[in-house]
């Protein structure tokens, strides 16, 4: 059964599991994928990286209003609506919504789900009648849940439908780029967002090869990068990069990361914590670059006779150096080795 969104927002809300996925619509099956008592009963979700860490540097207590930019499973939230903290938790996806509302219906009206993008959070608090936070929480990447789920199609090591969308509304999905684009446009990408150095040779690869046969799985995708270069033992998949550029076009989350950064000083209150968990260096690189400049009193040229006020001064960097994950935690949760976490305090 063929579903809006929004009737499909309502669904995963009920506790419907996502089956399938086009670029409009969702499709819903009608058995349950949480489980029909409380909290205890749901099934394992995410993996939540660097918990305390965060938690502690988003300084959750009773009093503070904070935001979750990536509620997904709600583990970060939840830990923060335990310190006495209020919460909204923000994200696109209807799935996480129906998981972490299930969670975290313990919190009563401490705990406010949205739905949308962390990049327009700023609006959506607004909305909501919020000027200002005392934390802005983003743990930027993918879910385990969506990881592992075979129908969103974000792991080339399990077969299904070549979607990537973290939200539904999304308009884009992996299979239009690489059936629709352009050579040069596809080579762009897995260059730019993959930083994948045969980006031309996979590029003309795949445009030559959906002449014959579209493109419509994750694994079917895996496999024709994989017959073009060959692993030789390498540990790494050859279709790896590809697929984190796919899945950053789809999503457009370093754009998103970019409207975070743009409009964090207009929500977080003097004090308020901005804490970004990223993944890969693509994203680090912004955050870090941000932070730099954002806590530079002056800044100088080599053209200037002295430096100047910096009219971008606006926070403290609280991590000089990234924090990362414990060897603990590495082998608990293998995912969370790349997590990176920078802290900065607004003035």
């Amino acid at each position: 059964m063929k579903l809006s969104y929004h009737a499909a927002e309502a669904n995963a809300k009920a506790g419907n599991r996502i089956i399938s996925c086009s670029q409009d619509t969702y499709l819903y099956s009608e058995a349950p994928v949480l489980g029909g008592g409380g909290a205890e009963d749901l099934p394992h979700y995410h993996e939540t990286v660097l918990l305390e860490e965060c938690v502690q540097a988003m300084q959750a207590g009773s009093g503070k209003v904070l935001v979750d930019g990536t509620l997904g499973g709600g583990g970060h939230t939840g830990r923060m609506l335990e310190c006495g903290a209020d919460v909204y938790g923000i994200d696109r996806d209807p799935q996480a919504h129906a998981y972490a509302g299930k969670r975290l219906k313990k919190f009563g009206d401490r705990f406010h789900p949205v739905v949308g993008n962390f990049a327009d959070a700023l609006e959506l608090m607004r909305e909501r009648g919020i000027e200002k936070v005392d934390g802005w929480l983003v743990d930027l990447g993918v879910s385990s849940w969506q990881f592992d789920c075979d129908e969103r199609g974000f792991s080339f090591q399990r077969e299904g439908p070549l979607d990537m969308r973290m939200g539904p509304s999304s308009p884009l999905t992996a299979a239009d780029i690489v059936n629709q684009w352009s050579e040069q446009e596809i080579a762009r990408i897995i260059w730019e967002y993959g930083e994948e150095r045969a980006s031309r040779k996979i590029a003309k690869y795949i445009c030559e090869q959906r002449q014959q046969t579209p493109y419509v799985t994750t694994t079917q995708l895996a496999a024709s990068i994989e017959k073009l270069i060959p692993r030789y033992g390498k540990k790494i998949h050859p279709a790896t990069k590809v697929f984190q550029a796919l899945r950053i076009e789809v999503n457009d989350e370093l754009g998103a990361l970019k409207k975070l950064l743009e409009t964090a000083g207009d929500l977080l209150a003097s004090g308020g914590r901005l804490c970004v968990i990223s993944f890969h260096s693509l994203e680090d690189r912004m955050v870090k670059r941000f932070l730099k400049n954002a806590s530079m009193k002056e800044i100088d040229r080599p053209e200037w006779p002295e430096p100047r006020p910096n009219p971008d001064y606006s926070f403290n960097a609280i991590t000089r150096k990234p924090i990362k994950a414990t060897a603990g935690e590495v082998k608990r949760n293998p995912r969370s080795r790349s997590a990176v976490l920078r802290v900065g305090e607004r003035l």
